[in-house]
Order: structure tokens, then sequence, then C-alpha cells
């Protein structure tokens, strides 16, 4: 009996491995490994340029989300201010279904400021080669980068952009179509 179970458990296991890959490189998946669209209900619109820089505090990879056709990565970044490695490194974040939670002690701004200087960015690579670029992202990097801010639609899914930086929670985050990253700092925070 305990074979039997044993053996039906590896067999599901293996079915889910063959699937979840399967997902991520369907055509589907094709703008996430920066490809062109093929399915026709998928559309990317610009809405806005966009580049700054930034440092990493984290990054989380999605393969089994709507939004993972679109966006395989999140970054959890600070700009302005908290780039400085002294402050980034105080930052603790906790990245979890494309939402982003952060905390720090004692920010050396008031918190309603603080809130516009970290944020969390989804990430759509422009083609093949920015694909595998921005998955070499570490905690203390800090890059460059370059794009457009966009709106998804996919049959029932809209996902747009924020356009500034003041928003908090849900709609807040970046949707961006990444066309260029550079490193300019490689650190350890």
């Amino acid at each position: 009996m305990t074979k039997k179970f044993i053996y039906a458990a590896a067999l599901l296991l293996s079915a889910f491995q063959v699937n979840a890959s399967q997902s991520i490189t369907s055509p589907k998946y094709n703008i996430a490994n920066g490809l062109a669209p093929v399915d026709q209900s998928q559309k990317i619109s610009v809405l806005e340029p966009f580049h700054g820089e930034f440092r990493i505090l984290g990054s989380k990879e999605y393969s089994t989300d709507e939004q993972a056709k679109f966006s395989p990565i999140d970054y959890a970044v600070t700009r302005g201010l908290f780039t400085a490695p002294d402050i980034a490194r105080q930052i603790s974040i906790n990245q979890y279904d494309r939402y982003l939670n952060w905390q720090m002690a004692k920010p050396p701004i008031p918190a309603q400021y603080a809130t516009q200087l970290v944020s969390n960015m989804h990430i759509i690579p422009a083609n093949p080669t920015i694909a595998k670029a921005i998955k070499k992202v570490k905690r203390g990097d800090l890059v460059r980068l370059k794009g457009d801010l966009v709106q998804v639609n996919d049959k029932n899914l809209v996902w747009k952009s924020a356009l500034d930086w003041n928003g908090v929670g849900d709609g807040a985050c970046k949707l961006i179509r990444v066309d260029s990253i550079q490193w300019i700092e490689k650190q350890n925070i």
C-alpha cells in the first residue's frame, strides 16, 4: 500500500512539473520570454517612457499566475535617498503574490515620503536578451532601467501601471516593459 501511494504521488508530482514547464514555454508565454505575442487577445499598450536608477531590495520570479505570461519577475526597489547602501540595508521586505510589504525601524524622512521611495515593479522583458538579464539581479545591486510603463490586456485581464510614485497598495506598482538594464554597482546589503 505504501509503495503504491509513493508511486502515485511521484506520478502526480511529475505531471505537475511537466505542466508547469509546458506553460512557461507555451506560445502564450512569448511576452514573458521577450518575444512578440502570438495570442491575439494579448496586447501591451505604452502609457509613457520610463527610466531611473534603483537599488534592488529583492526579486521574486513567477511562472504560474495569470500575469506570468507577461511578467516573469518582480523587483522590490528603492530610489532617490533610499538607494544609499546604509539606508537600503535597513529595509526588510516580503514579496508574495505580486505584492510587496516592507519595513524600516526608523526612516530618515517622514513615513508619507518614505513610501514614495520603495516600490514593487512588475518587469516585462522587451527582448530575449533582457529576459535573461532581468533574472540576474541580486539584493544590493544598483541598476539603471529604461523602457516604458505599460498596460496589459489579455481576455479578462487588464493590468495597468501606476504613473506616479504616490500610491500605496493595489494599483500602486509600476508595470514596466524593460528595453535596457545596466548595472551601476554591485553591492551586498
